[in-house]
């Protein structure tokens, strides 16, 4: 193999390298953009999950005073 082949070689071999790299480099942004969107999906639901569990919370301490206001509570329950 002369020079000429050499470098010739290693001309191709380095413009495949770059050609993954910027394959990689796209792939990269494409999942940093589906990781955002997996992140907010995610903020969502931990929203959605806490504005549920209050709501539980505002029913739970309804239904206690029912309770109450019906003599239904038993025992210690009975505030």
């Amino acid at each position: 193999m002369n020079d000429t082949e050499i470098v010739s070689h290693t001309y191709e071999l380095l413009r495949k390298m770059r050609a993954e790299q910027q394959d990689m480099r796209l792939e990269m942004q494409d999942m940093k953009v589906r990781l955002a969107a997996i992140e907010e999906h995610m903020q969502g639901t931990v929203t959605n999950l806490m504005r549920l569990n209050a709501k539980e919370d505002r029913v739970d301490e309804r239904l206690a005073r029912i309770e109450r206001r019906l003599e239904l509570r038993e025992g210690r329950d009975a505030d």
